[in-house]
């Protein structure tokens, strides 16, 4: 992504060797045109659906949020700005993971409340007791819940990767301000092409060891 003579100066960071995936709320609700808070998103689904294939054979930990509400008291300010929110109960088919990604016993669910994965979550904390150096973000949508995830991500201290093709935006405007902010300031924006290189670099380094 090409950064303008106007972004602060960045120069990157290394990435680690044990990342995890973060697949943020690529759920029903958010995934499916027949939801309010959803569009058409299937090149992202596809896209998430080959990083979590990359992980799981790399047998690195993916893990999936979704926003779930138990009671009218929680995260009542958001909800009253964004009321179709309210359709994100406990139980409703809108709150499941969207049925095209994969999710196996070695996943793991985040529940969440707010924007961010990590607000009001354990996420941190399993990440850091995992092992984990590093956090790949991808999910719906890039201008709300991914971008809150990912600068939490590096709040927590990790370096974050977000996968440009593997997020998705109901304003494509919003989706491109978004990343580009993300990436002057916050993490890297690479291509699905980076991620698939990345392990293969991995792969041909364990054939070598």
């Amino acid at each position: 992504m090409q950064l303008s003579s106007s972004d602060l100066l960045s120069q990157g960071v290394v990435f680690g060797v044990r990342p995890a995936l973060i697949v943020v709320d690529m759920t029903v609700g958010f995934a499916s045109p027949e939801s309010p808070l959803g569009g058409v998103f299937d090149s992202e689904i596809t896209a998430a659906e080959a990083l979590i294939q990359d992980f799981y054979g790399a047998d690195l930990p993916v893990y999936f949020s979704t926003v779930v509400y138990d009671n009218d008291s929680q995260q009542s300010v958001f909800r009253q700005h964004l009321p179709d929110l309210d359709m994100l109960a406990r139980g409703s088919r809108w709150v499941e993971i969207d049925p095209r990604l994969s999710f196996s016993d070695n996943a793991t669910l985040i529940e969440k409340t707010a924007p961010s994965a990590f607000f009001g979550t354990q996420l941190n904390e399993k990440l850091k007791a995992g092992g984990v150096d590093s956090v790949v973000v991808c999910g719906l949508t890039t201008s709300g819940c991914v971008r809150a995830t990912a600068v939490d991500a590096l709040s927590c201290n990790f370096p974050v990767w977000v996968v440009e093709e593997a997020c998705g935006d109901r304003n494509i405007d919003a989706h491109k301000a978004n990343l580009h902010d993300l990436h002057a300031k916050y993490t890297e924006v690479v291509s699905l092409d980076t991620v698939s290189s990345y392990f293969a670099k991995r792969e041909a380094e364990d054939d070598h060891a």
